[in-house]
């Protein structure tokens, strides 16, 4: 047989397996199933609403399906384990089991698509799809949809990420087909993204910042030292680097500066009293003179 061929077989194998399990497993909640190649044989899990149903009383339901499973489709070994299905809300198959049902019970088209749809989504569902095709109110058949939420129609994700089930309610006036696209809510959509904040390096920027800050304050507080100086002694001009190292030196030098600037005008003041000196001792002159 040829690779295709083997292929196309394996898919329609795994369609029947699903139909004959709907089909015995309808009260159990039947969920549906996955099938694996193994080296010791086929490995079927099968997910239930109810996995003691499944199993049966003793084990004799699940030995009747694994023994119906080798000889009506010819499976290798199969091996067959039950999981429950979890949240069934969640869960397409279910909920188009549900649907089926309701139909037949006499349900309104409209109302029980609503409802189902409702539930859905209240139990935390990104997105929900229903759609009811066949003669809802006449002899013409018809289609409905119900959407809700998010949901994708094609491509990659909407082969992995929405959970696909169906199911048909038998009518007097004939068949109705329900099917039922659910989005999981632990699904990342493709399309949804989120801008990561970096924090660590404005962390690192504040640490480092007040240590410059702290130098250049100094070298501010130096600087408008100097200009104090130079503007109270505009030439002295070769004392300014002894002024950065030492400002204390520098203001007494500055003090003693202005002190020989101010004695100048000392003697200006006492130059006329030494010049009249002379004229008292020339008096006292004559008058020794003229006692003698």
């Amino acid at each position: 047989m040829a690779v295709e061929k083997k292929f196309v077989q394996d898919g329609f194998t795994k369609a029947l397996v699903n139909e004959y399990l709907a089909r015995e497993l309808n009260r159990a909640g039947y969920g549906g199933m996955q099938m694996n190649r193994t080296p010791m044989g086929t490995q079927i899990t099968v997910y239930a609403e109810k996995p003691g149903m499944v199993i049966g009383k003793g084990g004799k339901l699940i030995r009747k399906i694994t023994r119906d499973l080798d000889h009506k489709f010819r499976l290798d070994n199969p091996q067959v384990d039950v999981q429950d299905v979890g949240k069934g809300d969640l869960n397409s198959q279910v909920v188009a089991n549900r649907l089926a049902s309701s139909l037949e019970r006499g349900w309104y088209f409209r109302k029980a698509g609503q409802s189902m749809l409702r539930r859905v989504m209240d139990s935390g569902a990104r997105g929900c799809e229903i759609v009811i095709s066949g003669k809802l109110t006449g002899p013409r058949s018809r289609t409905e949809k119900f959407i809700a939420g998010y949901i994708k129609h094609s491509g990659k994700p909407a082969i992995e990420i929405v959970d696909k089930g169906y199911s048909v309610a038998i009518k007097k006036l004939g068949v109705i087909g329900c099917q039922v696209r659910i989005i999981p809510p632990d699904v990342t959509p493709p399309d949804q993204f989120k801008i990561a904040e970096v924090q660590v390096p404005e962390a690192k920027a504040k640490a480092e910042a007040p240590a410059p800050a702290a130098e250049t304050k100094t070298i501010e507080e130096k600087k408008s030292e100097l200009d104090k100086l130079l503007e109270a002694e505009p030439g002295a001009t070769e004392v300014a680097p002894e002024v950065v190292e030492e400002p204390a030196e520098a203001s007494v030098e500055a003090e003693e500066a202005k002190k020989p600037a101010e004695e100048p005008s000392v003697p200006v003041e006492e130059t006329p009293k030494a010049e009249e000196k002379p004229p008292e001792a020339t008096e006292g002159k004559p008058s020794e003179e003229n006692q003698g």
